[in-house]
Order: structure tokens, then C-alpha cells, then sequence
């Protein structure tokens, strides 16, 4: 029971990617001359759904999210963290599109690895591929639990999530600047977005968090904690 009451819909791992740590200097060579550093700015596109993926994206500084896109709307599957990789699923042989799409949160630092340079390491080096192997399990494990939440929590519980998961995993502060929009938060929690504003104004009602300008402060946190586990 207490491994199920952890499940929350957080979309931010609490790991980095270590995989380029068990590289022989020549496979790290082998990558440094078969990568380019690209710069994008806050909004701007990393990779876009059903494009052609001739790249992995190592995300070196800054911050990203990663989604599915509908008619009018789009649902956000996980924040990318600096290091840590976009487009893992393009490495499957005979793929060669990406799956979902990426931007960028706020300005941020890319390297773009060639995908066939990442693949012949991933048949070469054993430790390297399975350390690749733990990435994606990790990823699917925490895809299990958000959709799980986002279907099974009420809206409060929803808020409680994302709140403590911008605080423990992005910002490490019960303190912090909410930079990201109303649309954005709304999209996190697979809500609309006039229920995000009346959720966020339950939880100032109520004495949870308190909200001066775009600073938010957890000003109860066991309470929230407590809503985020029951939903």
C-alpha cells in the first residue's frame, strides 16, 4: 500500500542521465565529433511530432517539456530536466520520426547526437545500453503513475501533485517563482484552465499555499502532502 500511495502525477524524474559516464574515450570522441550545441529560446521548438529524427537531444542547461498535441489542445507526458535525453523511442531500428514533440520551458542548451552514432554505441557498449535500458524503464514507470493519477484524482489531488513537483524536483524550494502560465499548469494537470484558477484560489482559501505576484509559497505542506497521496 505504501508503494501505491506514492503514485502522484509529477512529470519530472528525480534522476539524471548518466549513460555518457561508462563511455571509453574513444566511444566520448566518437560523440563529440557527431553532435552540435543548439540554443533555443523559451517557446521555441526542440523537435516536433512526426518530423524526421536524425538525432537524440541531450538537454546540457535549462528546461523543456515534452507532449502530445490535439486539435486545440495538448497534453504535457514529462519535464525534461537539465541532463537528461529527448527522443530515446527514435532509436529503435527502422524508426526514424519522432513520437511526440518539445520545447523549450525557459532559454535552454541542447547537444543534438546523430542517432546512428547513438545506436552503434548502444550495440557496442553493453553498459552503456543498459543504463539506456534503465532510462526508459524509469520513464515508463513514471508514465504509468501520472496517467494513472490523471485519471483516477480529483482536480484537487491534480493541484497537489504538481505543485509539490514543481517544488521538490525543479525549483527545490517550498518557495519559488511560478513562471509557468495558467495554460501551462493546465495542461500538467489535464485540467482546464478556469480549473486551475479556481483550484489554486481553493488552495489560498484554505491556508495551503499563499501567492504574491507570480511567487508561490507552500505555506502547509503535510496538508498538501496529504491531498496529493489521497486525491
Amino acid at each position: 500500500m505504501e508503494r501505491f500511495s506514492a503514485l502522484n502525477s509529477c512529470t519530472v524524474s528525480n534522476s539524471k542521465c548518466i549513460c555518457f559516464d561508462v563511455l571509453t574515450e574513444e566511444e566520448q570522441d566518437l560523440i563529440s565529433k557527431n553532435q552540435i550545441e543548439v540554443r533555443y529560446k523559451k517557446g521555441e521548438v526542440i523537435c516536433k511530432h512526426g518530423t524526421f529524427a536524425p538525432h537524440v537531444i541531450y538537454l546540457k542547461e535549462g528546461l523543456a517539456k515534452v507532449y502530445l498535441e490535439g486539435l486545440t489542445d495538448s497534453l504535457i507526458l514529462k519535464i525534461i530536466t537539465s541532463g537528461n535525453l529527448i527522443g530515446l523511442t527514435t532509436i529503435m531500428e527502422d524508426n526514424n520520426v519522432f513520437h511526440y514533440s518539445s520545447s523549450a520551458y525557459v532559454d535552454s542548451t541542447a547537444s543534438l547526437i546523430d542517432i546512428n552514432i547513438f545506436r552503434k554505441i548502444i550495440k557496442q557498449n553493453a553498459e552503456f545500453a543498459s543504463s539506456i535500458i534503465n532510462v526508459l524503464c524509469e520513464n515508463s514507470l513514471q508514465t504509468f503513475g501520472r496517467f494513472f493519477c490523471l485519471t483516477h484524482k480529483q482536480l484537487y489531488g491534480r493541484m497537489a501533485d504538481i505543485i509539490l513537483c514543481l517544488s521538490e524536483r525543479i525549483f527545490k524550494n517550498r518557495n519559488f517563482e511560478m513562471n509557468l502560465s495558467r495554460k501551462e499548469l493546465a495542461e500538467l494537470t489535464g485540467m482546464s484552465t478556469e480549473s486551475v484558477i479556481r483550484m489554486l484560489k481553493k488552495f489560498k482559501d484554505d491556508g495551503i499555499i499563499e501567492m504574491h505576484g507570480k511567487t508561490l509559497n507552500i505555506s502547509n505542506y503535510d496538508l498538501l502532502r496529504k491531498i496529493s497521496e489521497y486525491g
